[in-house]
C-alpha cells in the first residue's frame, strides 16, 4: 500500500498524532479513548496497516509506539501541522463573524 493511501485512510493520521508523544505507549483501549472512541474494528485495522508499514510497533508492555520510521514521518508532517495551525488562526475569526450575523 502506498504511504499516501495509508495516511488517507480514516483515523490513520489521528492514530499517528496520538502516538507522537514518546513518553507513553498507550494500550489499545487507551489509544481508542484518545481517538474519540473510534470503533475497535477500525482501530485494529489501522494499527495492523501501520505495523505492516513499519510505522507503528507494539512495545513489550503491550502498548503502541512509533518506530524510528514513524518518528521520521512525523517530522516530515511537521510543516503541514504548522500550516494547519496558521490556517486555523486565520479562519477562526472569519467563522465567528459569520456565526454572529
Amino acid at each position: 500500500m502506498a504511504l499516501l493511501d495509508l495516511l488517507g485512510r480514516r483515523w490513520a493520521l489521528r492514530v499517528l498524532w496520538e502516538l507522537r508523544d514518546d513518553t507513553a505507549a498507550p494500550t489499545f483501549r487507551a489509544l481508542q479513548a484518545r481517538c474519540g472512541n473510534v470503533s475497535s474494528s477500525v482501530l485494529n485495522e489501522r494499527l495492523r496497516e501501520l505495523r505492516e508499514a513499519e510505522i507503528v510497533t507494539v512495545s513489550p508492555g503491550g502498548g503502541y509506539r512509533l518506530t524510528p520510521e514513524g518518528h521520521e514521518l512525523m517530522l516530515a508532517l511537521a510543516p503541514l501541522d504548522a500550516w494547519a495551525v496558521r490556517w486555523a488562526a486565520r479562519s477562526l475569526p472569519e467563522k465567528r463573524d459569520r456565526s454572529n450575523s
